[in-house]
């Protein structure tokens, strides 16, 4: 029997950091299998889905925590079953404006009144050609429940601002 962990750490960037990680993982008796790892303001942080022994749990989960002797702050958390499918339409936004205070907690405010669920969120700050004005960038995995039209959430997510531009993708466009 096998059991998932999710694995979440940040610490001060360094060579040799993922393969510490690795490394744990491995002698621990457990697989890497998914990971979003990112290098943001001189830390160095990231999650990771891992498969172990459902006996070899705790040890690896303690020899993770050993590598906070080295200044890297470690989670492990042990994952669920996930609810059965409901009835969703997977959906990729793209949402694109002017840099300003708020836009993140303004677009998953009007996400979550319309009762949808944000699978993947990753954002950046670019410059606009030309202008060299700040943009925010975000792209989005959702999952929309079925009562609510994807018209409905491009509209939510425009009446935001009006320099505020979505871009919707739908089932297998969403997908690929």
């Amino acid at each position: 029997m096998t059991t998932s962990l999710v694995l979440t750490f940040i610490g001060p960037d360094r060579p040799g950091l993922v393969n510490a990680i690795s490394e744990k993982i491995a002698a621990g008796g457990g697989s890497w299998l998914e990971s979003r790892l990112v290098h943001l303001a001189g830390q160095f942080t990231g999650i990771v889905l891992v498969r172990a022994p459902a006996n070899a749990a705790p040890g690896l989960t303690a020899a993770l925590a050993e590598l906070q002797a080295d200044g890297l702050s470690v989670t492990v958390a042990e994952g669920r079953e996930t609810a059965p499918a409901q009835d969703f339409e997977t959906l990729s936004l793209e949402v694109l404006g002017h840099e300003r205070p708020g836009i993140v907690r303004d677009v998953t405010q009007t996400l979550r009144k319309l009762g949808v669920n944000i699978e993947e969120l990753s954002s950046t700050i670019e410059s606009a050609p030309f202008t060299g004005e700040e943009m925010f960038r975000a792209t989005l995995t959702v999952s929309v429940p079925a009562h609510v039209a994807v018209d409905d959430v491009r509209h939510s997510l425009e009446k935001l601002a009006d320099e505020i531009m979505v871009d919707l993708k739908t089932g297998a466009e969403a997908a690929a």
